[in-house]
Order: structure tokens, then C-alpha cells, then sequence
């Protein structure tokens, strides 16, 4: 009386879940890719579904000249660090993934042990997008033959006092000569995290080391920013550096803070900033004195393109700011200058009175950290009275009197909003 049926098909079924075969073409294109890298032949739409689920581990050899989609290379640079300020690379996700993969591989090089070819395989994949190099740490060889630990080692000079070999870092002259678009280099030669494996070697520049850094900068042609920081620069390397950057046809900003420059090095870049078209020189926190001082002057006196000079946390004292002031006199190109932490007292103060009175382009001036006293800042207000350019003076602490620096405050405050509304 009861009739019974069996459905055997699946409900949940549909043509809906059955993929077009466009798409199981496009799934095995992904899948295969390393192998027959084909994105050149599809349409652009099927290029963009390829290029989405393309995966980021695939090897550069593969994608550097192929893929020049930048939502593919910021899902490589996200996936890899996790701090990606792509408006710092030119606002290009490519750019910034082959610089910072080129300066993770040289940070952790280790000379006689990291494979060279590591660097030398990667020239022709990124010379097209790397124009800045930042490393931060330079890493000398390992040691193979240590010696019996010594109590003092520590609080002593380099390792190189004792006679060991100190064996040079990687020579830069075949990587940076070969990338046609490369525009700042920053360089550090040091360990950053050693913790408990201090030595001092790790923080050894050697003279066969700036040998070979000098010829690269030398021979790298499209360079404008040479940085050089906290790598022990001393007066003879400073000036095999100066020879070999004389003449450079684009380099516009050097740095060299945080180094052991005194004066011998002062006048070897004297002779540089004669004879370079260098608008930024950078001395902070080195040994300059008063000859080293006298030498930037005169310099500066003859014949100069640099727009700024940092000379702050050296000791050039009274005769070298004095020496300044006079070539400020009838300097024409300086824009900013700073002289913080440099013992400068009321003589040098004076002088630049005279400077605020006749010089029409400086528009920064910093003495912060001086012994200027009541009368120097008596004496830069006076300067001030009729000066229309500055818009920055630095004056704290420099025993300036209080009201005498609220003047001075008040006048550079109407220049700089004068310069404002122009």
C-alpha cells in the first residue's frame, strides 16, 4: 500500500561548484610556475588572478625580471618585515624588497665564510631598482687562531695592538660599481649586537679596508650621499678617502660623524670641499681643533658650494670659530652651520656680530652648549638688529641672558615668518 523511493543523488550538488576549466588552467599555471614561469601569454585578466596567488617564497631568479606587479612585491615585503615604509623606497614595493634583501645578505656577511656568490648571483636581479644601501653592521672574519684571553683585552685599544691578523671585510668595489642607479650609501663598520663576544676587532676599519671602499666610491659614479658613521676614521684614512673623492661627478653630502677625524683630516677635506661640487659635509663628534677649523675656512673663504656644515661636539675653541666667522664674511653659498659643544666663547660671538650684520644667505645658525656669557649674547642681538635671512639660532645653554635671548627669539621668529609669507 506504501510505496517507498530512494534519492541516491547528492542535493548539495550544483554546476555552480563544478570550476570552469579556465580556472583549473589558471590554478596549474600557479602551481607550476617556477618551472614554466608563463605570464607574458595570458590575457591581462588572467595575468592579475596569476599574480594574486602568485607565492612570495619563489625564487628571485624566477620573479625579479618577470613580475613588476607592486601589490605581488608588498605581499613579499609585509610577509618578510614587519615594518614597511614603502615612502621611504620612492613609494615602489620592488625597490624596497631588493634594497632590504641585498642589505639583510650583506649585514650577515661573513668574509671567508659567507659564499660570495650570494651577492654576486643577486647584481643582475636588482641593479634596476637598488639606488640606497643603509648597513648598519659590517661583519669582520672569524678568527680561527684565538688567543689565551687576557685580563685587560677589554679596556685596552684594538685587537691589532697584540699583533693579530686583522683580515679586511668584504671589498664593496664589485657590488656598488655595478648598480648603474645606486644614490646613497651608509656605511657602519661594526657589530650591533655582540653582547658578552665583545672584541675589539669586531669594530676594526683597516687600512686595506678604506683602500677598497675609496676606490668603489670612487669608481661609483651615480653616487650623491656618502655616509661613513662610527667606524673609527682616523686623520690617514680621512685623507686617502678626500683623494679619491675629489673631482666626483655627482656626490653632493658626505658624513663622516661619529669617527676619530682630527686636524690633519680637517685639511685633507678642506682640499675637498675646494675642489668637489659637496653641498653637505657632516663632521659631527669628531677631534677636530683650531688648525682643523682654520682649513674648513679658508676653504669656505675661496671657493665652496657647500650649503651646510656640521661641526657640532668638536673642539675647534675661540681661534677656529673666529677663523669661521672671517670666512662667513664673504661666503656667499653656506646656509647653516652648527658649532654646538665646541668651547666657543665671547671672541667668537663678536665676530659672528659682524657676520649677522653682512651675510645675506646663512639662515641657520646652532651654538648650543657654549660659553657665549652675557656680552656674546649682547653682542648677536646687536649683530641681529638689521638681519632679514636668519630664521634659526640656537642658543640654549650658552649663558646668554634671558632677555638678550628673547630679542634675539623674537627677531628670528619675524624672519622666519616673513620668509613664511613670501
Amino acid at each position: 500500500l506504501y510505496a517507498r523511493r530512494c534519492i541516491t543523488e547528492d542535493s548539495s550538488w550544483s554546476l555552480v561548484t563544478v570550476p570552469h576549466l579556465t580556472e583549473l588552467c589558471l590554478q596549474h599555471i600557479v602551481y607550476n610556475f617556477e618551472k614554466n614561469p608563463i605570464l607574458n601569454y595570458l590575457l591581462p585578466e588572467h595575468q592579475r588572478k596569476v599574480l594574486d596567488r602568485l607565492p612570495t617564497g619563489l625564487p628571485l631568479a624566477v620573479t625579479a625580471n618577470l613580475v613588476s606587479d607592486e601589490e605581488y612585491w608588498k605581499r613579499c615585503c609585509i610577509e618578510r618585515w614587519q615594518v614597511c615604509d614603502v615612502s621611504n623606497y620612492g613609494d615602489s614595493w620592488k625597490r624596497m624588497f631588493f634594497e632590504c634583501h641585498l642589505e639583510n645578505i650583506l649585514k650577515c656577511f661573513i668574509p671567508n665564510t659567507t659564499d660570495p656568490n650570494q651577492v654576486l648571483e643577486l647584481i643582475p636581479l636588482c641593479k634596476g631598482y637598488v639606488r640606497k644601501l643603509k648597513i648598519d653592521q659590517f661583519l669582520p672574519p672569524v678568527r680561527v687562531d684565538q688567543k689565551e684571553e687576557r685580563d685587560d683585552l677589554s679596556d685596552t685599544g684594538n685587537d691589532a695592538e697584540f699583533g693579530e691578523v686583522v683580515v679586511q671585510h668584504y671589498d664593496l668595489k664589485d657590488l656598488i660599481t655595478a648598480l648603474p642607479h645606486l644614490e646613497e650609501l651608509h656605511l657602519i663598520y661594526g657589530v650591533k649586537d655582540c653582547g658578552m663576544n665583545f672584541e675589539w676587532y669586531l669594530f676594526y676599519f683597516t687600512n686595506q679596508d678604506c683602500c677598497n671602499l675609496a676606490a668603489a666610491v670612487k669608481m661609483c659614479h651615480s653616487l650623491k650621499v656618502f655616509k661613513l658613521t662610527q667606524s673609527n676614521v682616523d686623520d690617514e684614512k680621512t685623507k686617502l678617502l678626500a683623494r679619491n673623492l675629489v673631482d666626483h661627478p655627482s656626490l653632493v653630502e658626505l658624513n663622516l660623524s661619529h669617527n676619530l677625524i682630527g686636524d690633519k683630516g680637517a685639511q685633507a677635506l678642506g682640499k675637498l670641499i675646494s675642489h668637489s661640487r659637496l653641498e653637505t659635509l657632516d663632521l659631527c663628534n669628531n677631534q677636530i681643533c683650531d688648525l682643523g677649523a682654520q682649513a674648513l675656512a679658508q676653504a669656505l673663504a675661496e671657493k665652496s658650494s657647500l650649503t651646510s656644515l656640521n661641526l657640532r661636539l668638536n673642539c675647534i675653541e675661540d681661534k677656529g670659530g673666529e677663523a669661521i666667522g672671517h670666512a662667513l664674511l664673504t661666503n656667499r653659498t653656506l646656509k647653516s652651520i652648527h658649532l654646538g659643544s665646541n668651547n666657543l666663547s665671547d671672541p667668537t660671538a663678536m665676530l659672528f656680530s659682524q657676520v649677522l650684520a653682512q651675510n645675506t644667505t646663512l639662515s641657520s645658525i646652532n651654538f648650543s652648549c657654549n660659553h657665549l656669557g652675557l656680552n656674546g649674547g649682547k653682542q648677536l642681538l646687536e649683530g641681529l638688529a638689521k638681519n632679514k635671512t636668519l630664521t634659526e639660532l640656537d642658543l640654549r645653554h650658552t649663558e646668554v641672558d634671558l632677555e638678550a635671548d628673547y630679542l634675539i627669539d623674537q627677531i628670528v621668529w619675524a624672519n622666519r615668518e616673513a620668509v613664511r609669507l613670501r
